[in-house]
């Protein structure tokens, strides 16, 4: 079956509107800005990942479309609930998803619910709804797949950056004094040499979600993505972590051991 027509993208509208919309929140608030920030950063690492892929000039835009409006609910999830955290709040993918499915998409694509690019537009809604999804759907269209795993790699990616650059203790709404001295629970040492992001539902004490953030390169699809994930320096960064807690600096040893162990057989040489 041909897919329709390619959506017309264009990138200077699209980045007006965004910068329009962001003003409607406080831009002094650190979250608000955070996002702002990642935004343009996740539409670049999308256009890299695409390219690295030799997808045609209209997929690498609407690669960097996706990454654009990825995190759109995240602006009024801040707003209504103050926080960033989906278990507390909503589920800030699907939440995006839907105020552009109820016509925020109209604003950055005038007339795209009325033109031929149909599947296009499922598409790149189903990438914005899936892309902080644990797993992803199994009905995907392997043309879709391939647009979600695009911006969860480079949703991830700028994570990494966002865990090194914003004090931790903002992002994981904690103190200093729990940071620097929670040790990493059992079950996140026990699922972190699976190779796997670790579930939500493991993760009791303020460090393991910093383990967690770094579980995440584990996830990451294409050989460009984990070549810049390290180049960036970031998850060294993290990975460099150092607690008041003799016992949690153990285990940030095991936990760069198994890193460099993984990254080796991914062809990278670790470098802290």
């Amino acid at each position: 079956m041909m897919r329709s027509e390619a959506l017309k993208i264009d990138r200077a509208h699209v980045e007006k509107t965004f910068r329009d919309y962001a003003k409607a929140y406080d831009m002094t608030d650190t979250k608000i800005r955070l996002k702002y920030d990642h935004t343009f950063r996740v539409a670049m690492l999308c256009e890299k990942i695409a390219d690295s892929l030799s997808l045609s000039a209209a997929d690498r835009d609407l690669a960097w479309l996706t990454g654009m409006l990825h995190d759109i609910g995240r602006f009024e999830q801040v707003k209504r609930y103050g926080t960033f955290r989906d278990a507390d709040s909503v589920d800030h993918a699907h939440f995006g998803a839907k105020l552009l499915k109820e016509g925020l998409l109209e604003t950055y694509l005038p007339g795209c619910m009325m033109a031929s690019g149909g599947d296009e537009i499922t598409l790149l809604l189903k990438a914005i709804d899936n892309h902080s999804a644990f797993r992803l759907p199994k009905d995907l269209t392997e043309r879709e797949l391939l647009f979600c795993n695009i911006l969860r790699d480079a949703d991830k990616i700028d994570i990494l950056r966002v865990n090194a650059e914003i004090p931790q203790e903002e992002i994981y709404n904690t103190t200093t004094e729990k940071l620097m001295h929670d040790p990493v629970s059992e079950a996140v040492m026990e699922a972190f040499p699976k190779r796997s992001a670790i579930l939500h539902s493991l993760k009791e004490t303020t460090v393991d979600h910093l383990v967690g953030h770094i579980s995440l390169v584990y996830e990451l699809v294409y050989p460009f993505s984990l070549k810049e994930a390290c180049a960036q320096g970031y998850l060294y960064r993290s990975l460099n972590f150092r607690s008041e807690n003799p016992k949690t600096n153990a285990q940030f040893d095991r936990i760069r051991a198994i890193m460099r162990d993984y990254l080796a057989e991914c062809g990278i040489s670790f470098s802290s």
